[in-house]
This record gives C-alpha cells, structure tokens and sequence, in this order.
C-alpha cells in the first residue's frame, strides 16, 4: 500500500504540522460572526433541550391541571405512587433541561467561560443518562397504572403526561447520544 504525502523536504515535523487544520467542531474561528462559529451541533443540543424542557412542563401540568366533574368527589394524582413518581420524575426532567438550556445559551453568549468544556461534557454525558433512565422507568411504571384509570378523571390527564413523559425520553436519549458524541471527540481530539 502506497500513501501519498505532500513532501517535507526541508521541513520539521512541528512546522508540518502547524499547517494542518485542528478538525475539532469544537474550535472558534476569530474572524466569524458568532452564528456562523457556533457549531450545528451545539444549536441541535440546545433546540432538544428546549423541546425537553416544553415537554416535561406539559407533561407535569397535564397532572396538576385535573378536570373536576359535578357530582364526584376531586381526585388528586398524590394519592396514586405511580403518577406521583411520575410526576416526580418530570419535575426532575424539568429542571434539568432547564440548567442545560441556561448553561447552553450561556455557552454561546460567554463562549463557554461559566463552566469548562470538559466538566461540561461530562457531566452532561452522565446526567443526561440519568435523566433517561428516570424518565424510561416513570413511563413504565405510570403505564401499568392507566388501566386502572379508566372511567375516572385521573385517565386523560395520566394519559397525557406518561405520553409526554416518553417524548421527553426520546429527546433526552437524542441529547444523551449527542453528548456522548461530544465527548468522545473531546477524548479523541
């Protein structure tokens, strides 16, 4: 097998290799603007973590929200430990994609100065699988309480938020991916 190089002749390693590009995604250019040195897939990490955060506040408010009948006594999704944990779970879901839109809109604006890149990519690779397995066990759980549900109040708003709880799984298993992404070009580069 037979590789072409360009010759060195005359040339050192170092000065070689001074003039190859770094092809991290993660590199600023100086002279763009500052959409253009954002990369694509930190803007995809941020608009998952936006849909995460609007889907775990359905999600909890679906819950919360209860549609009271005449003639039968108010429910409450706290007397249910599946919907509670549930419930739990999405709060939970909430706020964390609530830190990582803060700490994401953060790194754009500040260029990454509130917390360093490699603290950042890791604990975003660990949390964001915690956050999964949470969400991917609540939605289990909360599935085996529906059919004990039906013909009450509790089953459309129960519905909806375990529904909700697996689309928040969805995106948070997306950004988990794309944090391990991240993190094993950090590691690799």
């Amino acid at each position: 097998m037979v590789i072409a190089s360009p010759t060195m002749d005359g040339t050192s390693p170092a000065n070689f290799a001074q003039h190859l590009p770094t092809p991290s995604p993660f590199s600023f250019e100086v002279t763009s603007n500052r959409w253009s040195a954002v990369p694509s897939i930190q803007l995809s990490s941020l608009f998952l973590r936006f849909m995460a955060l609007i889907l775990s506040f359905i999600s909890a408010l679906a819950l919360t929200t209860l549609p009271k009948k005449r003639g039968q006594s108010p429910s409450s999704f706290s007397q249910h430990h599946e919907l509670m944990y549930c419930f739990i779970v999405t709060v939970v879901a909430f706020v964390y994609s609530a830190f990582q839109l803060f700490k994401g809109v953060c790194d754009i604006s500040y260029r990454g100065i509130l917390i360093s890149d490699r603290f950042s990519d890791y604990l975003s690779f660990i949390l964001d699988q915690l956050v999964a397995y949470l969400l991917i066990s609540s939605s289990s759980v909360g599935i085996q309480a529906i059919p004990t549900k039906r013909g009450t109040p509790l089953w459309t708003p129960s519905v909806i938020s375990i529904s909700m709880s697996f689309a928040i799984f969805l995106v948070t298993a997306t950004c988990a991916l794309l944090s391990g992404y991240k993190l094993c070009k950090r590691i690799s580069w």
